[in-house]
């Protein structure tokens, strides 16, 4: 496996990948496109044997990126990808300058919630009925870590 930069041949990866993991709530080729081509936005991609297992999109705004999403072929998970490529993120976002990365997560998903509690992030606020299905967004927090402390 191997983590890199999206590539535009990325795309029709990233729709099917989008398709398994949010259903209903997938985003389009033309809104991941879009969302890509926007300035301050990032897309790393774990691959293995050349096919897309795993990505994660930010945002970076100012001090603080959003964690925009995250997402694991079915065939992979629970195997290390969704870590993978959240580590990769999170020293991204620290090496372009930012000291706390922020997400959105649905309350009913509490395997998400577990990860991101794994992952050093805190609650820090609740969005009723904030999602398509009525559930409740917890918002998260981590810090992340400064350069000087990054890994080489």
């Amino acid at each position: 496996m191997s983590l890199r930069a999206y590539e535009a041949s990325d795309l029709p990866a990233l729709v099917a990948l989008e398709r398994d993991a949010f259903a209903d709530d997938a985003w389009s080729a033309d809104a991941l496109a879009e969302l890509v081509a926007t300035e301050g936005r990032r897309l790393v991609v774990e691959e293995r044997d050349g096919a897309v297992v795993g990505y994660v999109l930010t945002g970076l705004a100012g001090d603080f990126v959003d964690l925009l999403r995250i997402a694991v072929t079915p065939t992979a998970r629970r195997g290390g990808v969704a870590s993978r490529v959240l580590d990769a993120a999170v020293q991204a976002a620290a090496g372009d300058g930012a000291d706390r990365m922020l997400l959105e997560v649905s309350e009913a998903n509490t395997g998400a919630h577990a990860f991101y509690l794994r992952h050093g992030f805190a609650e820090i606020d609740r969005r009723a009925g904030y999602y398509r299905d009525g559930s409740t967004a917890l918002v998260m927090m981590r810090e992340l870590p400064t350069p000087e402390r990054m890994d080489p």
